[in-house]
């Protein structure tokens, strides 16, 4: 019973919240009007059982939630009107071309208003329900620094009387590149999650998608929604060979190709290919990481990769959005096309993190400085990873510890 209400709030919950945010008009009230449901499903389900559909029971129950919560509110002494109506639980949905609650909502959480930085931050936080070392790891910032951005956010839009409405059609386009900033990131925290027991995260890697699909489907005229979701279908192509059958990290140079999705590499070259033609092929960084991504999917094999067009288009994608994950993958990129030199060269211009300390290694470990490597991994060891590349680094270490001849096409 509590197995299936966690299970519902983990995969629904978030479209829940967005669901009565867009009905209630109000962050807090959502929140708290879904916090009572859940508890009153913790009281009721065990009784009843659990209900046909429990995201629809959550829903119904939070909106009555909201309903209870305003009237305690404006049943307070001396409590001044705030302008909400009781609601109606069929409200119906303001008319915009934008139908999926939560896709609205991300919309809504990226006002002009804030920085682009900003209101990733606070889509992932409330409508994605992301912690905030989640976030702090997807905007490869601090924890801390991401709480106080999210804290000022609320301030600033509580101060600012920043309207929590769905934008006009006409508004869609400016707001277009926070919320493809918001998606990625999204699929991002589920591909690669800083911390935890797996790899990835099938859920979130599958509402990123999903929101990606509905983007374009919103707006299929515009260059960057197609990138994005270019990019997301090549990128998980690739998952099925992350990871062996023993739940060991497969690195992308021994990764079985046959196990590739070749659907979704032929329909992301197709929309990438669809988004440069648009764009004058002036590309944006999506369409970059998405040319990217296929390179390396269009080839038969990792020695069939072609590094030198790798390592241009890193350059270009550095240039105008220079990344710590982009700069460590352009170093990996040169150390293939020029030699370990040239990648270890440029590793030394980055400010050293977790991430890497790990490049570092694998990058002297094809010197054989096996000492040297075992100590960058000791390091890396020291920061956040997810238990799967935690053990990958520790194999890694052990090998390099004992001194072990390599051959190239497992380093």
């Amino acid at each position: 019973m509590y197995d299936a209400l966690a299970e519902t709030i983990r995969v629904e919950g978030t479209r829940i919240l967005a669901t009565l945010i867009r009905t209630v008009g109000d962050v807090q009230l959502a929140e708290d009007a879904v916090q009572e449901a859940t508890l009153a499903a913790l009281g009721a389900w065990p009784v009843t059982g659990v209900p046909p559909e429990p995201r629809a029971w959550l829903t119904v129950t939070a909106r009555r939630k909201a309903i209870d919560i305003i009237r305690r509110e404006r049943a307070r002494p001396g409590k001044e009107r705030d302008g909400l109506e009781l609601l109606e639980l069929s409200q119906v949905v303001p008319d915009s071309v934008v139908q999926d609650d939560l896709l609205r909502l991300i919309f809504t959480c990226c006002h002009p208003a804030l920085s682009p930085p900003t209101r990733i931050a606070l889509a992932l936080r409330t409508l994605c329900g992301l912690s905030p070392a989640q976030i702090a790891g997807v905007l490869l910032t601090s924890e801390v620094a991401t709480t106080k951005r999210l804290t000022r956010a609320r301030q600033k839009i509580a101060a600012a009387r920043i309207p929590y409405r769905v934008p006009a059609d006409d508004e869609l386009p400016a707001r277009l590149p926070a919320v493809c900033g918001v998606i990625h990131s999204l699929y991002t925290s589920g591909h690669a999650p800083v911390e935890g027991q797996t790899a990835y995260d099938v859920d979130v890697c599958a509402e990123a998608i999903r929101l990606a699909e509905l983007l374009h489907e919103l707006l299929p005229e515009q260059p960057m929604a197609s990138a994005v979701l270019a990019l997301l279908l090549l990128t998980e192509a690739r998952r099925p060979a992350r990871i062996d059958d023993d739940g060991e990290v497969v690195t992308l140079d021994r990764q079985d190709r046959a196990l590739w999705d070749q659907q979704l590499i032929d329909r992301g070259i197709a929309l990438l290919n669809d988004s440069l033609l648009r764009s004058d092929r002036q590309a944006d960084a999506y369409q970059l990481q998405a040319a990217i991504a296929a390179e390396h999917a269009r080839v038969p094999s990792y020695s069939a990769t072609d590094w030198r067009e790798i390592v241009r288009l890193y350059d270009l994608l550095v240039s105008i959005a220079p990344s710590t994950s982009a700069q460590l993958a352009h170093a990996v990129a040169t150390a293939e096309a020029d030699g370990t030199a040239s990648g270890l060269a440029m590793l030394d211009e980055l400010p050293p993190s977790p991430r890497w300390y790990a490049v570092r290694a694998e990058l002297l470990a094809r010197d054989h400085r096996y000492a040297e490597a075992a100590e960058e991994l000791t390091r890396s060891l020291a920061g956040p990873a997810t238990d799967p590349e935690r053990a990958h680094r520790e194999r890694r270490r052990q090998l390099f510890l004992e001194g072990s001849r390599l051959v190239p096409d497992q380093l």
